[in-house]
C-alpha cells in the first residue's frame, strides 16, 4: 500500500476522512456503495478502510441502539470522589466497575471529581436499587453525586472528524 493510502502518525487525509464519515452513518455499508459515496474506486477504498482497522482507527462496527425502546428509560451521570488517590485505589474501582452491565461509560477526570460514570438503567426504581446495594459498596467511594438525565438535547452518532 502506498503511503498515499495510508494513515502516517495519526494524520488522515481527505479520503480517510470521508470513508470514516461514511462508516459512522452506516456501519453496515458495502465496499462498493462506500467507495461511491467517497468518490473513489473500489479496490482502493477497501485497501484503505482495510487499513484503517489494522491501525485501530476504526476500533470496531456496532449498532446504535434505542435505549429507550430496549427497556432502559433513565440516564444518570455519577459524579464520583474516591477516599485517597493512590494508584492502587484507583485501580481497584476501576477494576471493580468494568463488568457492571449498568455503567455504559466511565472516565477518570480531573476537577472535583475523580470519575464520571453514564449509568443506564430500566426506571428510577431500578437505579435506586443499583445506586445502594452496588455503587455504594464500591471500594475507595468518599462521595457519590447523581444527575438525572432529564431530556436528551444532542445524542451521540459519531465523533467530528477533523480536517
Amino acid at each position: 500500500m502506498s503511503s498515499a493510502e495510508s494513515p502516517r502518525h495519526g494524520i488522515l487525509d481527505p479520503s480517510d476522512r470521508r470513508i470514516l464519515r461514511e462508516l459512522q452513518r452506516d456501519g453496515r455499508i458495502n465496499n462498493n456503495e462506500l467507495a461511491e459515496r467517497t468518490g473513489m474506486s473500489s479496490s482502493p477504498c477497501w485497501r484503505r478502510t482495510r487499513r484503517l482497522e489494522e491501525t485501530g482507527i476504526i476500533a470496531g462496527y456496532s449498532a446504535n441502539l434505542d435505549r429507550r425502546k430496549i427497556g432502559l428509560g433513565v440516564l444518570v451521570y455519577v459524579s464520583v470522589q474516591i477516599d485517597t488517590h493512590g494508584e492502587s485505589d484507583a485501580a481497584a474501582f476501576e477494576k471493580a466497575i468494568i463488568d457492571l452491565d449498568e455503567i455504559v461509560t466511565c472516565h477518570s477526570v480531573g476537577g472535583g471529581s475523580d470519575f464520571i460514570l453514564l449509568v443506564a438503567c430500566r426506571d428510577l426504581d431500578a437505579y435506586a436499587d443499583f445506586s445502594m446495594t452496588v455503587l455504594r459498596r464500591l471500594p475507595g467511594i468518599k462521595a457519590m453525586t447523581s444527575n438525572f438525565a432529564l431530556k436528551e438535547i444532542k445524542a451521540f452518532t459519531g465523533f467530528t472528524i477533523p480536517d
